[in-house]
């Protein structure tokens, strides 16, 4: 299964506001070659991790399918970002979109080789955790062997999380199975 994090705190001047920008992403991913987004989960809306006065983020995540390895996908995460305005800056930075694979299958990888996965901090994420939640329940992080509602009953009471749409399920995004 493999796994893909989204998230906005800056209205982008293309796509509007920072869900718009989420929804958006998630159409554009769509749209690339050998990927299809197969659902996603509810959006949530969750304070800057660490606590700052920045805007808060919209975050969510979805399961793709695809043709292509784990490099080759991180690359189109990538031009995503760069094609919605982001800039890479400092480290926790407001940015106007941030896609993140958190987990292609089981692949283990760490830096050594330039990608970390699964993401290196999904496991102590609120913002990460619980869009996973609707999409993955009874997950098993493949590092540290540990279930999603375990990670979950884990985090610190400061990573202010609320869903922004009612629990339903995940969303089914892509209709045509044999696009890839």
């Amino acid at each position: 299964m493999i796994l893909i994090g989204i998230g906005a705190n800056l209205p982008s001047e293309t796509y509007g506001s920072p869900l718009e920008t989420c929804e958006a992403a998630i159409a554009a991913l769509g749209r690339r070659e050998g990927i299809r987004v197969v659902r996603r989960s509810r959006w949530f809306e969750s304070a800057p991790v660490p606590m700052s006065d920045q805007p808060w983020y919209v975050n969510g995540a979805c399961v793709v399918e695809t043709c292509l390895d784990a490099a080759a996908l991180l690359r189109q995460l990538h031009k995503i970002e760069s094609e919605f305005g982001r800039v890479r800056g400092e480290k926790n930075a407001p940015r106007v979109l941030d896609l993140d694979l958190l987990a292609y299958d089981d692949l283990i990888s760490d830096s050594s080789n330039g990608m970390d996965i699964p993401h290196p901090r999904l496991h102590e994420r609120a913002f990460v955790l619980l869009p996973l939640l609707d999409l993955v329940p009874g997950w098993t992080h493949p590092v540290i062997h540990v279930s999603l509602e375990a990670l979950i009953a884990q985090l610190p009471p400061e990573q202010i999380i609320r869903p922004i749409e009612p629990i339903h399920g995940s969303l089914e995004v892509d209709d045509d199975p044999d696009e890839l």
